[in-house]
């Protein structure tokens, strides 16, 4: 495998995530009602909603839609092609965000201190309706 390399740019944030769904309204209305996301827009033609996280946005795909046929045969939930994929979150309550997402009937982790591109802090995972897991992020720790 080459060595790094000198690219003309510098990496500044994550820009959007993309997640083929076979439940499009399910996720978008998870995404959206449950995690806090708001509707950034809708292109219908594609079967395409681009919800707003903070600087970032989630888009949802129709994996039956044009955009998402695009990607092959449904997300399989046994053998995923994502791990999982991180939003920060303020303010960082553990429990206030488990009891919010309990009473959404979502299944979340207990709360642990994990490495993020802020350092150390604490995270939950959380699973959306179609087994993604997305990992919700507090703030870094002050002792690292």
């Amino acid at each position: 495998m080459p060595g790094p390399s000198n690219p003309p740019f510098k990496l500044q944030a994550l820009d959007h995530v993309v997640v083929r769904a076979d439940d499009y309204a399910g996720m978008v209305a998870f995404y959206r009602d449950v995690i806090g996301c708001t509707l950034e827009r809708e292109v219908t033609d594609f079967s395409l909603t681009q919800l707003r996280a903070g600087d970032s946005l989630i888009d949802i795909v129709d994996a039956a839609g044009p955009l998402g046929k695009k990607g092959g045969a449904s997300p399989d939930h046994d053998a995923p092609n994502m791990d999982h994929f991180c939003v920060q979150v303020l303010p960082w309550d553990a429990e206030t965000i488990l009891e919010h997402l309990r009473a959404h009937g979502a299944t979340a982790s207990s709360p642990e201190r994990r490495y993020g591109a802020l350092g150390y802090g604490p995270s939950i995972y959380v699973q959306d309706p179609e087994g993604n897991t997305l990992e919700l992020k507090g703030p870094p720790s002050k002792d690292g």
